[in-house]
């Protein structure tokens, strides 16, 4: 079945008789990313749930601990899950529309994106106060500092560098910041929680009222340094709501932060690309351009 779109439409009307009990009357596509696509489904007695299916084997089952484990620490509404089988995971839906491309959310007056960012860092903030036991996935943190298990990362990054079909601008700089690595990767804090993909795209608002309504999708979700968290506050259409400013007033971040952060995204970028073999090449260049504009500012060289 993969992640064929016409695939997944005939067949998950079965697999929503098996693992929920009874067929929909209509289902929806409602997008997704790398690494996976989610359908709605419109049951006759009018309940909305929804299925995801993966591109990777396992994938399932770590969205469901991540999911489990964010809404336990959250008062803002998360998918629960329904079960887990088949690379598919069954969940609860939740009301609202993303704020990436939600209709008119970027042309509401300031006083109303405040308020909405406001809203998002409340409920990110319970989050990044409680600790874990370890650094490293949610699945099974076993280091014991940030820098130690995030290097983890970036050298799976630099192995793949060489071949990775990525302009060869974008891999100079993050060649030329991981030279710095100890200057820009630094946290002596104790592990906290992270959903690891907060963007616009994962926020959901009421298109009326314009409130939070719930986040979605959390992917690699780690115990970790919390300005991890931040890199996606500024992607997509983040600036607009303030989401890192809000962020900023209400928790103090570290002197690079700007920096730390520009290196985050474009290591993540280049992961993403990796890991799923989808390239979304705007993001490419908009987060090259930010490490290279934080590392002239912080002084550094953007080659080696």
């Amino acid at each position: 079945m993969g992640l064929d779109k016409s695939a997944l439409l005939a067949a998950l009307p079965e697999k929503a008789e098996r693992y929920l009990g009874k067929m929909p009357a209509a289902l929806k596509s409602l997008g997704g990313g790398s690494f996976g696509k989610a359908f709605r489904l419109d049951f006759p007695d009018g309940e909305r749930l929804v299925i995801k299916a993966y591109r990777v084997e396992g994938m399932n089952e770590t969205e469901a601990f991540q999911l489990r484990l964010l809404g336990s620490h959250t008062h803002v509404p998360m998918p629960q899950v329904l079960f887990t089988a088949e690379n598919l995971l069954g969940m609860s839906y939740i009301e609202g529309h993303d704020v990436l491309t939600g209709p008119g959310f970027l042309l509401k007056a300031k006083a109303l994106r405040q308020r909405f960012a406001e809203a998002v860092i409340d409920g990110m903030l319970p989050w990044h106060d409680t600790e874990g036991p370890a650094f490293g996935y949610v699945t099974g943190p076993n280091h014991k500092t940030w820098p130690e298990f995030y290097r983890t990362i970036v050298d799976e990054v630099i192995a793949a560098l060489p071949t990775l079909g990525i302009a060869q601008k974008q891999k100079d700089s993050i060649y030329a910041a991981t030279e710095r690595f100890g200057d820009i990767v630094w946290y002596d804090g104790t592990p906290r929680l992270i959903h690891g993909d907060l963007n616009v795209m994962n926020i959901m608002a009421d298109p009326k009222t314009f409130r939070l309504t719930g986040f979605i999708d959390p992917f690699n979700s780690m115990w970790a340094d919390p300005e991890y968290d931040l890199f996606q506050l500024n992607l997509l259409t983040g600036k607009r709501f303030g989401l890192l400013g809000s962020y900023q007033a209400k928790r103090r971040t570290s002197g690079r932060c700007e920096l730390k952060i520009a290196y985050y995204a474009a290591v993540n970028e280049a992961l993403a690309y990796l890991r799923s073999g989808i390239k979304f090449e705007l993001n490419h260049i908009i987060c090259d351009r930010r490490l290279r504009r934080e590392m002239q500012r912080a002084g550094m060289k953007t080659e080696i």
